[in-house]
């Protein structure tokens, strides 16, 4: 049995390491991993923040909605994917739906979305692509798919004043690869194409 002096010895050992470790692991670790981060990613360690007129007014990688105050789509926007984060594109709320592909829920949201959209564009709902009516797992995707971004052309040109072809070039011109070359499916960031949507407009 310990005696009340070693007792206190080992404590005292234990209560040194604790607090050397936290300064090393919980300071010491956390300083330099946040210098290297601001020295070589500075974009990316500062949340890839988009500025326009030198105002924060998103970021690359959480998306957001372009609809009115009753939740109804800005017509001159290039609108984004279905979000199920909260009330959409909550970051406080990052989920998707849960529901399985043979839910009576899904395929009902999924019709009614179908629906929407091919009003929304003009075009037969046969013809809507499938990123404009399932929501990410994240609930948070900034992307949509080029076909998504190509069918909205038409009516952004037309609400914004625009040549068609230019709009359709503004689109294309923002479309991004695989990562890597072959990761994922190519992609276009709908905050960065609104933007330049806006410079165009003025």
């Amino acid at each position: 049995m310990a005696s009340p002096r070693q007792t206190l010895r080992t404590t005292g050992v234990a209560i040194r390491l604790l607090l050397i470790s936290t300064l090393v692991l919980g300071v010491g670790y956390t300083a330099v991993i946040l210098g290297v981060g601001q020295l070589a990613f500075p974009a990316a360690a500062n949340g890839s923040t988009i500025t326009q007129d030198g105002e924060v007014v998103g970021s690359a990688l959480i998306g957001q909605s372009f609809t009115d105050a009753d939740g109804e789509p800005l017509p001159e926007y290039v609108q984004s994917r279905p979000s199920a984060a909260g009330d959409g594109y909550d970051a406080g709320a990052s989920s998707g739906s849960n529901l399985g592909p043979e839910n009576a829920d899904l395929i009902a949201l999924i019709e009614e979305r179908r629906a929407n959209v091919a009003e929304l564009e003009g075009v037969d709902p046969t013809t809507v692509p499938v990123g404009a009516l399932t929501a990410s797992a994240s609930g948070l995707d900034p992307h949509i798919s080029p076909e998504y971004a190509l069918l909205q052309v038409p009516r952004v040109a037309r609400e914004r004043g625009l040549d068609e072809a230019e709009v359709r070039e503004l689109v294309e011109s923002m479309i991004q690869g695989r990562d890597l070359g072959y990761l994922g499916e190519p992609t276009v960031n709908v905050l960065r194409l609104n933007l330049a949507l806006d410079e165009r407009s003025r």
